[in-house]
Parts: structure tokens; sequence; C-alpha cells
């Protein structure tokens, strides 16, 4: 698949599909407590999202059950919502994905649940940093693997692990369009940047290795050394100047 060059008219539709999701998310902070189930919290986006005439890009993607993926603890992406109850010193990864007329707004948080560890926090907070030392680079003049070498330039020095069987991507009429954006160094630049490019850039940060494994549901990705692990990312589109962050 080839990147996807946007117009004026699939950026104003992307624009708006990544405000809904953008708002979704606020919404969700709202609840995201101790005692609420992960299950609830779909519920929740899932019918905002169609409030706004939209629906959950994640929704049936492959088979996919739910609305939107919330991973706790040691679950790197792509936990399946259901009947788990939050507990204060959780952290849980929301990610969200809303398709407005065929076109898909992307991003992803993770949030603290009550009172966490130090090392929790600072763990949310170096990935949620790391997205915007990546953003930096979203430039005509720079290549893909610039974004990535940006990230992982920043977070090795404090000691974290870098997920690299999963990466970012570019996202438009597809919920995942070419390029593909890792989060480690890399050796080669990658291709070009050009403008109208959409990218999901989302860094996935573990305490401990980058070493992953998968469930049994097929779908739950976590920390092979069970240690916490959080995700941080937003849609952007590449333009002439400064990037866009169309998701905040």
């Amino acid at each position: 698949m080839g990147v996807f060059i946007k117009n004026d008219e699939q950026i104003s539709l992307m624009r708006t599909a990544s405000k809904i999701c953008a708002r979704t998310h606020e919404l969700l902070k709202q609840y995201i407590r101790p005692g609420v189930t992960t299950g609830e919290l779909d519920k929740i986006a899932e019918d905002f999202i169609r409030s706004n005439d939209a629906k959950p890009s994640f929704l049936g993607y492959r088979g996919f059950p739910a609305s939107i993926c919330a991973s706790v603890n040691e679950e790197v992406i792509h936990g399946i919502p259901g009947l788990r109850k939050l507990l204060s010193g959780d952290i849980v990864s929301i990610d969200i994905g809303v398709c407005y007329k065929r076109f898909h707004g992307d991003a992803a948080r993770t949030t603290a649940v009550g009172d966490v560890n130090e090392t929790h926090q600072k763990l949310i907070d170096v990935t949620q940093q790391a997205f915007f030392e990546g953003v930096k680079h979203c430039k005509t003049t720079n290549r893909i693997h610039d974004i990535s070498n940006a990230i992982a330039d920043y977070v090795l020095p404090f000691g974290f692990g870098i997920v690299h069987e999963w990466c970012g991507h570019g996202v438009g009429q597809q919920v995942h369009e070419e390029p593909q954006i890792p989060h480690t160094r890399q050796e080669k630049r990658g291709q070009r940047i050009r403008r109208g490019m959409t990218l999901a850039i989302e860094p996935m940060i573990n305490i401990g290795t980058g070493d992953i494994s998968m469930l049994d549901d097929t779908w739950t990705v976590v920390t092979r050394d069970g240690k916490f692990s959080a995700h941080y990312e937003n849609t952007v589109l590449i333009t002439d100047g400064e990037p866009e962050i169309l998701t905040l």
C-alpha cells in the first residue's frame, strides 16, 4: 500500500475525525478512576463517538470485539475491554480510533488510576514526551527514521525499554497505512516525509525491556517480564511548515 497524500477536503475530514477522537479521550478522563470497568469505558466511548455521527474505527477491525483498546499495567496494546475493574495504582492505556466519512483519527493516552508510584508516573511522562520529541522532526526536510531516532535517543537514557515489534503508521482512509514508523533507532533514514501525509506516531515504552508476548486471546500484547508499559499517540498532519497535531 502506498503513501496517502491528502487534499484539502480529505484533510478537513481528517481534522473532524481527529477532533472527535480527542474529545472522546477528554470525556473518558472524567471516568478513569478506581472501580470503573474497562467495559464501562468502552461503552461511554462508543456512545459518544456515535453521537457525533462517527463510528469507532476499531470495532470489528480484523475481528476486534470492542470500540477502544484498554490495556492495563503490563498490557502494552490491544487490551480488550471487559469486566476488569481499575484499581488505585493501576495505569491504563486507552487507544481510540474514530472514523468520520471514511477518514480516521487515531490517538492513545496512558492515565494513572488513583495514586501511582513515582516510577510508573515517570514512565507515563517519558512516553508522552517521547512523542513530542519525535514530532519535532515531522518536517518535509526530514525522513521517517529521523522521527524514530529522536524518540529512541530521548527514551533510552531513562533506562526504559522500547517496543520494537509494533510501530507507528500512516492513517487516513484506512486505520493503518504506509509508512511504518519505528520507535527504535534506525541505521537507515527511511523515506522522505512529504506534505499531506498524516502519521500516527505512538511510542510504546516499558519499565523493563522492550520484549513482549501475546496473550491467548490473540489480541492483548503484554510485557514479557510483567513490568508496566505506557503508550502515547497522536495523529499528525505534515505541512510545509510546522506539523499539525490533529488529535490534541
